[in-house]
């Protein structure tokens, strides 16, 4: 079982790669700021896991600029806009990573609504002189409605867009807490994928050391 755990995970991997991972057109690529932010709902804060199982805590180990998680559980994208600037814009952003939908899709909000909170939320860190990355949670079919939708406004936001963090886990009961979450393997998974996307605006970049 593990051998298969260990090849599921290695593909979702080497798609992301292939797929995923060319080098895109990022708005604030020379940023000043000194923190990569998780802003996000249940998927970034890590429910199912202990502390320090998160993914936050996950990519934390791959790369040199200390790593915040912001992530709550159940966080709408409307709810997350009322903590903006106490949860990321006051935080020396470098990077946000922005992180949702599943909730809003849970709780019927407007597909519209929604794409307009993230571009709130894409505009107003931008404005703050960091890059963002729009995270897509969508799997196969799950939530397939906002992976275009997200692309398209990343793509004009010149926003970086990572697609699909939730593919080969959703699938994988080995890979998951629950019907939905992952578990600390199916972080360190998502980790490591979304640290393939980010490497190649970081990855030059001194090391920092945590902000107060």
């Amino acid at each position: 079982m593990l051998k298969n755990s260990l090849k599921i995970a290695l593909c979702a991997i080497l798609s992301f790669v292939l797929i995923g991972c060319a080098k895109q057109e990022v708005k604030n690529e020379d940023s000043k700021g000194k923190n990569i932010v998780c802003f996000g709902d249940s998927i970034t804060f890590g429910y199912g896991v202990s502390s320090g199982e998160d993914y936050p805590s996950a990519l934390a180990k791959l790369v040199k600029i200390p790593v915040i998680n912001k992530g709550i559980d159940g966080d709408t994208s409307t709810e997350a806009l009322k903590r903006l600037d106490s949860d990321v814009l006051d935080r020396e952003p470098l990077l946000v990573l922005v992180e949702f939908c599943g909730n809003d899709f849970l709780r019927k909000v407007p597909k519209e609504i929604t794409l307009k909170n993230i571009g709130e939320m894409v505009d107003r860190i931008q404005a703050h002189g960091a890059m963002v990355a729009v995270i897509d949670v969508s799997a196969g079919m799950f939530l397939s409605e906002y992976r275009s939708a997200f692309h398209r406004l990343a793509k004009e936001k010149k926003a970086l867009f990572i697609s699909s963090i939730l593919n080969g886990i959703i699938t994988n009961p080995s890979l998951k807490s629950d019907f939905l979450h992952p578990n600390q393997r199916g972080y360190k998974i998502i980790a490591q994928n979304i640290y393939l996307a980010i490497k190649p605006y970081i990855e030059d970049r001194p090391a920092l050391s945590p902000s107060k």
